[in-house]
């Protein structure tokens, strides 16, 4: 973001906010894409970032929609139905009822168990609506299915004559910063697929694949090589014997680059054990994956930066507890109030994955910046309202 961009957003914003910049986010994408092989297209998480769907839009294949809440934010933003891929490892009757009330053509249903594959069988039948679904497998956690039992299902799939049997899907984590765990887990489900040809005579028609692409969150970890280590993955993918569509789902990967957060020093202390600047945010507006304590610090500017006396200092958030301790020990020079944090790389999750109704404190503002212009996307939220009973008509 430019200088005089930025300037003008902490003289007219109030902290704390976020801001997404639409540009980094779509360069990223744009990168994404260059680096993968040609029969790769990529899936955007929606639950990193709910917020910037809509502006990128033209240049995503798929969207992953893991509730009905989500769903109903893809709706009301636009997203085409041929762009859904309605994931998530609970499906409950009613809201699976209205989704496929407003079903259309081209949404890809995933089944997670075989009391998912019930479930959508029975609407479907009832409704007498055929739909395309690929069957989970799970990485050996709550999530998916055996191959026992997706084998089962492949063995009985003219039972479920309303579903289209598309293929397989596979997702095992996040932040996975060795290319051979991700090229092993290529191989494995290459093996699956093939297995499932030559033993059952099902041809994969779509491979569904989360990679988990690791972000940068903290300045030790920036000799991370991302071009060497996304090459090695794509000369995988080529090599593999699974040579059709290949939908790779990424969330943390695609939006984290896009975000930062903005909080400022509201006060100051010292006592025996050290330096307090206390923000007006705190861990209710950021998380950052593997930060241990506070003692990573991660990637932040801060803002106005000064010359004078290096001191160290801890800079805690505004909640009620002494676990809001956002980083330990950090060396700021000549530290004063009023002073701006910028903290980085928050694009996925922050906003959505804090614990944001501890305290009953307002819920950030959310800025888009865009080809050089800010734009309001959500005012400060009170929360207080959802934290006490509904009386009186007042909600």
């Amino acid at each position: 973001m430019e200088k005089s961009l930025e300037k003008k957003l902490i003289s007219e914003v109030s902290t704390p906010f976020y801001v997404f910049d639409i540009n980094v986010l779509r360069d990223r994408i744009d990168y994404l894409n260059s680096m993968m092989p040609e029969n790769v297209h990529l899936c955007y998480a929606m639950k990193a970032n709910p917020f910037v769907v809509k502006e990128i839009d033209e240049i995503i294949e798929k969207y992953e929609i893991c509730s009905y809440g989500e769903w109903n934010i893809a709706k009301k933003m636009g997203v085409s139905d041929s762009k859904m891929v309605i994931s998530g490892v609970y499906k409950d009757e009613i809201s699976m009822e209205d989704i496929l009330n407003n079903y259309k053509n081209g949404e890809v249903f995933t089944i997670e168990s075989l009391n998912q594959i019930k479930l959508v069988d029975k609407i479907t039948k009832d409704k007498n609506i055929v739909v395309d679904v690929i069957l989970r497998l799970t990485s050996g956690n709550q999530f998916g299915m055996s191959e026992e039992e997706i084998i089962s299902i492949l063995e009985n799939r003219s039972k479920f004559n309303m579903l289209n049997i598309m293929g397989i899907q596979y997702f095992s984590g996040t932040q996975k910063k060795l290319s051979k765990r991700i090229i092993k887990e290529l191989e494995y489900v290459d093996d699956f697929v093939q297995k499932l040809k030559n033993e059952l005579g099902f041809v994969t028609e779509e491979l569904e694949f989360g990679p988990g692409f690791p972000v940068m969150y903290f300045e030790a970890e920036t000799d991370f090589d991302e071009n060497t280590y996304l090459m090695e993955i794509a000369d995988k993918i080529r090599n593999l014997k699974y040579q059709g569509h290949i939908t790779m789902e990424l969330g943390r990967s695609i939006a984290a680059s896009c975000g930062s957060y903005y909080t400022k020093v509201v006060d100051k202390k010292t006592n025996k054990e050290g330096n307090f600047a206390v923000l007006d945010g705190g861990m209710h507006h950021i998380v950052y994956y593997g930060q241990m304590m506070a003692m990573k610090k991660p990637m932040l500017d801060i803002i106005p930066k000064r010359n004078g006396n290096e001191e160290s200092w801890n800079l805690v958030g505004a909640l009620c507890t002494i676990n809001d301790l956002i980083v330990k020990g950090l060396p700021v020079k000549s530290l004063e109030l009023g002073d701006v944090f910028v903290f980085k790389n928050t694009g996925a999750y922050a906003m959505t994955e804090g614990i944001s109704l501890f305290l009953s404190r307002d819920l950030p503002k959310i800025l888009f910046v865009k080809d050089g212009k800010i734009e309001v996307v959500r005012s400060n939220i009170q929360t207080y309202k959802l934290n006490m009973p509904f009386k009186g008509g007042e909600n």
